[in-house]
């Protein structure tokens, strides 16, 4: 049998950074202490309808931090389970171009002077891209590569008003565009298992996704996490979620999808247990993974389509 990507039957980001820096790095979450239009009552006051207080940055370090003391403190964690030297500074929590250019320079040169980061990565979305926050990522993009990953979630236009995405599929094929041509690099998340919509809906995300000029994606499979309005809104509107089966099932039908240059950067994910309400199977992360990728072994498609030796990279 010829060799896999990492033992895996697709391109992961754990593979091409291995590839990249000639070792395993991690990623350290830090917080910018910034708010989103959502929050800030520019669009709204409550988030979107699946997101926790913590603004999706529920691992983040403390934001009364500077970036330089987030840093150590996250690499005291992953340095008591391992020796690793290379880290990725995440700016994680809520909308991390969404703040006064002078600020944003500070906490992104901060980050980039870190002799231990390799790369930042900013979560952020796409109607919070000026050209102003542009062409300041560019000139950070050649201290330490940028990484700018858009929360899309979802193409369908009723799914996104429902969740209270605020802004619209055009919008982020418009930043997508303005980014992939500045050159930086470009991740997006997906969200599967969002109230009403069919795994046929769910492909097409991932099909309008992947034909965008983008270097990578994260698969997120939908949490109910206790504050939010989402939890709300199950207790009072119950809707099927995916069972840990059917989840495993689906994961190889999207990734055999994707073109095999886009790096995948996850293919579930683990949201505070204690804030979790469900799926609760989703809470053991390694079990999951083992059973999707016992999955896709079992699976003749994918026999060949994703191996080393044919790989570009």
């Amino acid at each position: 049998m010829r060799q896999l990507w990492d033992d895996k039957r697709y391109y992961s980001l754990n593979y091409y950074l291995k590839q990249q820096y000639g070792e395993k790095v991690y990623r350290l979450s830090l917080s910018g202490g910034m708010t989103c239009p959502n929050r800030d009552g520019t669009l709204g006051t409550r988030g979107c309808i699946f997101c926790s207080a913590g603004g999706s940055g529920d691992f983040a370090a403390a934001f009364d931090l500077s970036i330089s003391m987030q840093i150590e403190k996250a690499k005291e964690m992953i340095l008591a389970k391992t020796n690793c030297r290379k880290f990725i500074a995440y700016f994680q929590a809520y909308t991390n171009t969404y703040a006064d250019i002078s600020y944003l320079r500070k906490i992104y040169t901060e980050a980039a002077a870190h002799p231990d980061i390799v790369a930042i990565s900013i979560a952020t979305r796409p109607d919070c891209i000026s050209d102003e926050a542009l062409s300041l990522l560019l000139e950070i993009n050649q201290i330490k590569p940028i990484w700018i990953e858009l929360g899309l979630q979802t193409i369908h236009p009723a799914t996104s008003e429902f969740i209270r995405s605020g802004f619209t599929y055009s919008c982020f094929q418009d930043s997508v565009a303005r980014l992939s041509a500045a050159g930086l690099t470009v991740i997006v998340h997906l969200i599967l298992g969002l109230p009403g919509e069919t795994k046929e809906m769910m492909l097409a995300s991932v099909d309008a996704v992947t034909a965008l000029p983008i270097s990578g994606m994260k698969l997120q499979l939908l949490h109910i996490l206790e504050g939010t309005d989402l939890a709300e809104y199950y207790h009072l509107h119950p809707f099927p979620l995916f069972t840990l089966e059917e989840y495993c099932d689906f994961i190889p039908r999207c990734l055999e999808r994707i073109p095999k240059d886009i790096v995948i950067h996850r293919i579930t994910g683990d949201g505070p247990k204690k804030l979790l309400i469900a799926p609760l199977w989703s809470a053991d992360k390694k079990r999951v993974l083992n059973q999707i990728h016992r999955n896709m072994k079992q699976q003749d498609t994918w026999q060949g389509k994703y191996c080393f030796d044919t790989c570009t990279h």
